[in-house]
C-alpha cells in the first residue's frame, strides 16, 4: 500500500470482503499498530517499575543513613579514643564501612541467582529474547555497594572529622 491511499486500498478490499464473505465482519488492523500495542504494555510496566525502584532505593538510603548516624552516635567515643590514639580518616571510615559491606555483599550473594531465574522466566515469555549477561548483575551489585559507600561515608567521614576532645570530655 502507497503512502497516503490507505483508506483507498480499504474501502477496496472491505467491497472485496463483503462481495466474498457477507456474514463475516470486516475488521483489520495494521501490523505496526499490533506490535506497539504488544510492547505499550511492557513500557508502562517499565515505567511504574522504574518509579518504585527509584523511591526504593531513596528509602533505603535514608535508612541506611539513619542506621550510621544512630551507630556513630554509640560509638562516638570508641572514635574518639582511637582519634587519640593516632587512627586516620580512612581507617575510621573503613571501620565502620565494614560491617555495611559484608550485608551488602551477602544481600548480593543471595539475590543473584533469585534476581537470574525470576529475570529469565520473564524474558522466555518474548519471541526474541536475550541471554541474560553476567555483567549486568555485576554492574548492579557495584552501583548497590557504591550507594551504600556513599550513603555510609557522608555520616562517618563527619565522625571522622569530629574533634575527639569533644566527644571524650563527658567522662
Amino acid at each position: 500500500i502507497a503512502a497516503g491511499s490507505e483508506r483507498a486500498v480499504l474501502d477496496q478490499i472491505k467491497q472485496l470482503w463483503t462481495d466474498f464473505a457477507p456474514q463475516a465482519p470486516f475488521s483489520f488492523s495494521f501490523l505496526d499498530e499490533d506490535i506497539n500495542a504488544q510492547y505499550q504494555s511492557e513500557e508502562r510496566l517499565a515505567s511504574v517499575l522504574s518509579t518504585f525502584t527509584f523511591l526504593s532505593i531513596f528509602i533505603a538510603c535514608l535508612g541506611l543513613l539513619g542506621l550510621i548516624t544512630y551507630i556513630t552516635q554509640q560509638r562516638t567515643k570508641e572514635i574518639g579514643i582511637r582519634k587519640v590514639l593516632g587512627a586516620t580518616t580512612a581507617s575510621i571510615l573503613a571501620l565502620l564501612s565494614k560491617d555495611f559491606l559484608k550485608l551488602i555483599v551477602l544481600a548480593l550473594v543471595l539475590a543473584t541467582p533469585i534476581a537470574y531465574y525470576f529475570m529469565n522466566q520473564w524474558l522466555q515469555d518474548f519471541a526474541y529474547s536475550i541471554e541474560l549477561q553476567w555483567w549486568v548483575f555485576a554492574l548492579a551489585g557495584l552501583a548497590a555497594i557504591g550507594i551504600a559507600l556513599l550513603t555510609v561515608s557522608v555520616q562517618s567521614v563527619r565522625a571522622a572529622l569530629a574533634n575527639p576532645v569533644n566527644s571524650l570530655r563527658s567522662e
